[in-house]
């Protein structure tokens, strides 16, 4: 196995192994029967502010929703514009959850530890395929790692549908157009170490504000592949199957997530100011967590387009903040 597929597929393959008995087959089935239901309990108020990720804003948004359900004195704030605006958000306290599409890098990491003396702790909230989408009526179907790199990095040249294998006399000579994030986003970072290999962008592709921004670019230009989230798929976009050269290709899916096939599957993380030897104690972000990691709140995941974790995880994850799991 290569190095860099290693390095994708790691962090996954630890949800498959504890996944035995959770099907994956019709939606419902993908809600592990051991999450608990949530129940209101009393001392919660306050105001919730999420800072960070762009694609977790509308889950965000549908957490906090349904938060608000059991606790309607309490106001929640979500701002969505990149997950390098979470570390900081935290650090100077404006925010109480930095959602992330991305792992903290480890500078990240050293400048929260400076300034507050511990690193922040991460929670696994659901999962996600980053998908790699073409136009509903371009031919191609699939595309590997490596032909992903040459799209889309400077370490390949400008190309043709062509010249990823599409014959059709409409698509053949036309240039590939490149749609992607900008660089405070989570995906543009995961895209770029697992797709593009770690190699720069090219300056020609064009970058889009958020993942459904990239979608409707790509929906409105027949000609363009870029990439987002799976939970942002729409009618007017195809999810290309990928995979390394040489090895079968994969369909964006829970299954292909769950077993760590699929490439550019990741964990979308909350990240908390938090001693790790105290955890979180107070009762808003404790129930709110407590909430994500009920059947309810990862019925949510699933709704916004994203695949549930398993109980194993929420217990471990609650635990380690030394939130009682109840389950």
């Amino acid at each position: 196995m290569r190095l860099s597929r290693m390095k994708s597929v790691c962090v996954l393959i630890a949800v498959g192994a504890m996944m035995p008995l959770l099907a994956v087959g019709a939606a419902d089935d993908l809600i592990d029967p051991n999450l608990p239901k949530y129940e209101a309990t009393s001392g919660v108020s306050g105001n919730i502010k999420s800072i960070g990720s762009d694609t977790m804003n509308n889950l965000m948004t549908l957490w906090g929703e349904e938060f608000r359900r059991f606790y309607p004195s309490v106001k929640v704030e979500v701002e969505g514009k990149g997950s390098s605006t979470a570390p900081p958000a935290l650090i100077e306290g404006q925010a109480s959850f930095g959602p992330m599409s991305r792992a903290m890098k480890s500078s990240e990491m050293d400048k929260f530890e400076a300034a507050k003396g511990y690193q922040p702790v991460a929670v696994r909230a659901a999962i996600d395929c980053l998908a790699v989408y073409v136009h509903k009526d371009c031919p191609l179907d699939e595309i590997t790692i490596e032909q992903i790199t040459e799209v889309f990095s400077v370490d390949g040249d400008d190309m043709t549908w062509g010249d990823l294998g599409v014959d059709d006399p409409e698509f053949k000579n036309r240039p590939v157009g490149l749609y992607g994030r900008n660089s405070a986003s989570g995906t543009y970072g995961f895209f770029k170490k697992i797709g593009l290999q770690g190699n720069d962008y090219k300056a020609s592709v064009k970058e889009q504000p958020g993942s459904s921004a990239v979608v409707q670019a790509i929906t409105n230009d027949k000609f363009a592949i870029g990439y987002s989230g799976i939970g942002y798929k729409t009618a007017g976009v195809k999810a290309l199957a990928v995979s390394y050269e040489g090895d079968e290709m994969v369909e964006a899916s829970a299954e292909s997530s769950y077993s760590g096939e699929y490439p550019l599957a990741r964990f979308l993380y909350l990240y908390i100011n938090a001693d790790p030897r105290v955890g979180v104690s107070d009762p808003l972000r404790a129930e709110f967590l407590r909430l994500v990691f009920s059947k309810q709140g990862q019925e949510i995941v699933l709704k916004d387009g994203y695949f549930p974790v398993p109980s194993s995880i929420a217990r471990e994850d609650l635990e380690m903040l030394k939130i009682e799991a109840g389950f």
